[in-house]
């Protein structure tokens, strides 16, 4: 691995600079944000920054979805290419008969895995191999995409209205999505293929599913990294399954944590806390007896003595057939439909009062009890 250079539209700010700079010390690699002018859909920036990505001459270039986790088999993917190389590799698992119809689908062959068939997000069954949105990409892999960008910029020019200048560039030419424009195009032409993995994977487009994936990645720790987990010792707080504290923490020996928990830096936890299916950011504080579960804690956040604060949990899971999934509306008939709760940074709960499946911004001083709200 050579460079990693992150792709998007937002304006780059301080925090997004420091994490940067980390990241590049941690890994000793150059590590760079590029900013669209515009959102390029899920391919245009691929081709807008086609000079950046392939300075230096890559064999190969890794494309992976920011919105997702996944154990990341890139050797193996890096494996699969070198025996067969193609212009473009995908990752894939499967899902379930239901909830592949919220995936991309793939059809493959399954002497060769190449992809025969491509349909994003179908409207009845296809296949339950889905996009990982995970891919392996040759420097090939660019000239489809400016296939696609000329096609936009010849289509754009006869839109125009009679008389107008067609000089220079349709700003629409390079909005190019990835999975439509070109995997469904190029799909049964020997240039896409699937390498399928039965490892963890999910999306990660809510709050909800952040929780679902700290859970995938604390079980893998389990296999893979056993020493980042918390035991359970004489003087401690009792561990049940699956949980991760951070160095600088201060937890109370009476403390219950776990499973699937995920203590920050320099967090406190007090005397008799218990804490289940939660992710508690840097600097927060739970005090005495609180009861914390389905919840993200904003750092800097503090839960006051006998409080609970509670959600309703909300896993992804693409073999799930009854899963809420990220893209279906967070409201019906005009309420918050139940999910976990979230806390700002810097949100304060008042001591013996009861959160429940609501979303509190941040810098918010509450005084009583909510259920099922926003509270801005």
């Amino acid at each position: 691995m050579q460079e990693i250079l992150l792709i998007g539209f937002y304006q780059p700010d301080e925090p997004l600079t420091r994490f940067l700079e980390a990241a590049q010390q941690e890994f000793n690699l150059p590590i760079r944000y590029l900013q669209e002018f515009v959102p390029l859909g899920t391919g245009g920036g691929l081709y807008h920054f086609r000079d950046q990505i392939l300075a230096g001459g890559p064999e190969a270039f890794f494309v992976l979805n920011a919105d997702v986790c996944s154990d990341f088999p890139l050797s193996a993917m890096l494996d699969a290419y070198r025996h067969q190389p193609h212009p473009f590799l995908l990752l894939g698992t499967t899902a379930n008969r239901t909830q592949s119809l919220n995936y991309g689908c793939i059809v493959e062959n399954p002497q060769t895995h190449e992809v025969l068939h491509y349909v994003e997000k179908p409207s009845t069954f296809v296949s339950d191999v889905i996009n990982c949105g995970i891919y392996l990409f040759s420097p090939e892999a660019l000239k489809p995409l400016r296939d696609v960008f000329q096609r936009n910029q010849q289509d754009g020019q006869l839109c125009l209205p009679l008389g107008e200048d067609s000089s220079g560039l349709w700003p629409g030419a390079g909005t190019i999505r990835l999975e439509q424009d070109v995997f469904s195009a190029l799909a049964g032409q020997g240039q896409i293929y699937v390498h399928l993995t039965d490892g963890i994977w999910s999306q990660i487009k809510s709050a909800g599913s952040a929780l679902y994936a700290s859970r995938l990645y604390l079980g893998q720790y389990q296999l893979t990294h056993p020493e980042r987990l918390a035991k359970h010792a004489p003087g401690g707080p009792r561990i049940r399954g699956n949980v991760y504290i951070h160095p600088t923490a201060k937890v109370a020996p009476s403390a219950v944590l776990g499973p699937n928990v995920s203590i920050g830096e320099g967090v406190t936890v007090g005397e008799g806390v218990r804490l289940r299916e939660s992710i508690v950011l840097h600097g927060a504080t739970l005090q005495e007896h609180t009861c914390v579960l389905h919840t993200i804690v904003g750092w800097g956040s503090t839960v006051g003595r006998w409080a609970r604060v509670e959600g309703t949990p909300n896993d992804p899971n693409p073999n799930d057939p009854r899963a809420h999934m990220d893209s279906e509306s967070l409201f019906k008939d005009g309420k918050l439909l139940p999910a976990i709760t979230i806390l700002g940074c810097r949100v304060r709960i008042p001591a013996e009062v009861l959160i429940l499946n609501s979303i509190v911004l941040p810098h918010k001083e509450l005084s009583r009890s909510f259920t099922n709200q926003i509270i801005l």
